[in-house]
This record gives C-alpha cells, structure tokens and sequence, in this order.
C-alpha cells in the first residue's frame, strides 16, 4: 500500500514542522537519567517490529555484525542504489505511524522536522520529474536494524533514502548518528503555501560564520580549489584528509558561539542527550577544529564548507549538474573518534 502524503505525515509530523531550529526536547526529556533517551528508543523499536509478521521481521533485521548492511547507505534514489530493509510503501498506516513514531523519539524536533522536509521535498521532485528508471517519492525511504534493539548491547537504526541517510548507533546510554547524510533536493520549495528550507537555517548560519571572519582569518579559510561534491560522503568509512582552512584557536568568542551554532544543525539531528554529550565533547576540541570554505562569500551563492577537527567533520557542497547549484545540496556528518561508534566500542 502506497501511502499518501497525508498518510504519512501525521499529526506528530505537523506539530514538528511548526518548531523552529531552536527549541529543545522538554525538560522531562532533557533532564532524563543518561540510560533515558536509549530505553525510549529501544521502547519504540520493539513496538515498531510489534507490529510486523515474520516475513517483515527477517527483511528489517540484520546481524549485529553485518558489515554490508552496516555501510549500505547512500544519497542516491531508488533505481541506482539498492537498499535493503522494510520500504514505507509496503507498509500498513499502523506500521508507518509506529516508523513515525520511532523517529520522533530518536531524532530532536528539529532532525524530526527536517527528515520529514527532505521526505516531502522528494514529494515533489516526484511529481515534477518525467517517469523513468529513477524513483523519487516519500514512500522510497526504508528502515532496518543492524542487531537487535537493546539498551546495552549494540545497534543501529538505519532510516533512509533519496538525500538522506541516517545511522543512529547505540551502545547502552552512548548514542550517535554519525555516519549520516543530510541533503535536499529541491532545496527551497513551497507546499500548502508555506516556504520550505530543510537546509535553510544551515545554510544561512554558514554565511553569518565565513562573513563574521577578519580578512586574516578568511585569508586561510577561503581556499581557491573548488569542491564538487564531497570528499567524505558516501562509501567514504574510514578515510582521511588533512584538515585545512582557519583553526577555531583564532576566534573570538562571538565567532566561535557562531561556529557551534553551525555545528548543532548536524550534531543535533539526534535527540537532545545525545546531542549534549557530543557537543561537550566538540566544544573540548573546538581550539583544534578547522573552517574551510570554497567559492562566493554572498548568502545565497553555491558554496562549499568544510568543518574538520578531532570530534566532528561536516561537509556541505551545492551540486552544480546543470542547474542551479544551490538548489541540490549534499552534506555529510561524520566522528573522527569513531563512525559507528566503532573505536569507543573497540570493535
């Protein structure tokens, strides 16, 4: 059964989209024990996987340590990449609403809304595209789980599809999203008359950050080389580059405040213990982090950015293939200190 926009964006999804990027989880939420956020998400799991027979069951289950599954992810749409898992279109209204219940307790409102924004922006390339061998639409995005649901052992929820790949890891009370896609295609559309970014407040962070350096500091941020698409993105694990541009030992505290903000709208797609813990750990590195930018400095013109240190890598580069480049936008979130959450889990 195909569902309809209307089926698929619930009452859940509808109060999320009227939240802007600054509000946090309520404090019943936030103030919650460490364990709290993965015994939520663990609750949510079991009543989604409820919900199926045993032949859904053995298609959304994969071995703990399945490393095929694992790095089986990519931005491409349906007729170029084949992803495995449980498809939103063979699912029930019931089976949707506990999918869609899952992601509200996994992500943040604001990776809430903007998953839903990326979902319902290939909505409309669907309708806008000619028919061919490309299948773009909000019923393409599919779910598995790497390892069963556990608040102690390891697992991964994997929710994705056409310019967006999440992984959240959790490993008792540590939960991660990295690696995760994040893109948007188109990036600016307008549905039910309202104006949709899902990028949109990443974007225009990453404009007040670069314009916000001195003429020293952009000097070593603005590099001459011009980036494609990203280094880093998909098919990418356990690659590394040398970090380049402006150290984040040079600003000034208002730069750096800038330089966090940026940061959250990546590290923040997660639910708000996570994202608290990891953005202690990337403010403790934040000295030893990199800004490096690539093309126009004027808001609204395809550039690309990078963010490189020891606790996070974040990439975003406009697509130029024939179009407008600003309009088509891949990013990727990355842990130097651990994709997966491999190395702090030794494995």
């Amino acid at each position: 059964m195909i569902p309809t926009p209307r089926t698929l964006f619930t009452l859940r999804l509808l109060l999320a989209l009227g939240l802007s990027s600054a509000v946090r989880l309520p404090a019943a939420q936030s103030d919650a024990k460490p364990a709290a956020a993965t015994d939520r998400i663990v609750a949510a799991a079991n009543a989604f996987l409820a919900t199926l027979d045993s032949e859904a069951r053995a298609k959304v289950a994969f071995a703990g340590d399945d490393r095929a599954q694992r790095t089986r992810w990519s931005n491409l749409p349906t007729g170029i990449f084949e992803r495995r898992g449980l498809r939103l279109a063979d699912l029930t209204p019931p089976q949707q609403a506990a999918v869609d219940a899952l992601l509200a307790t996994a992500l943040s409102p604001e990776g809430y809304r903007r998953t839903h924004e990326i979902m319902e922006g290939d909505e409309v390339l669907r309708t806008t595209e000619k028919p061919g061998r490309l299948i773009f639409g909000s019923s393409e995005y599919f779910v598995a789980f790497v390892g069963a649901p556990s608040a102690t052992d390891p697992w991964t929820l994997q929710f994705g599809g056409h310019h967006l790949a999440l992984n959240l890891t959790i490993i008792g009370s540590r939960n991660t999203i990295a690696p995760s896609f994040v893109g948007a295609q188109p990036a600016v559309y307008t549905i039910r008359g309202e104006r949709k970014r899902p990028l949109g407040v990443a974007t225009d962070l990453s404009f007040e950050l670069i314009n916000a350096l001195d003429e020293s500091q952009r000097g070593r941020a603005v590099l001459g080389a011009r980036f494609r698409d990203l280094v880093l993105g998909p098919g990418q694990d356990g690659r590394a580059i040398v970090p380049e541009g402006v150290r984040a030992d040079s600003f000034t505290p208002a730069q750096r405040q800038r330089l966090l903000d940026l940061i959250r709208q990546w590290v923040g797609v997660v639910h708000a213990e996570a994202t608290d813990a990891k953005m202690r750990e990337v403010e403790a590195s934040l000295a030893e982090t990199y800004f490096m930018w690539s093309g126009p400095l004027t808001p609204g013109s395809p550039a690309y950015f990078r963010i490189q240190g020891p606790a996070v890598l974040i990439e975003y580069a406009p697509q130029a293939m024939g179009g407008d480049a600003t309009m088509h936008l891949h990013t990727i979130y990355r842990d130097p200190a651990g994709d997966y959450d491999t190395r702090r889990a030794g494995g």
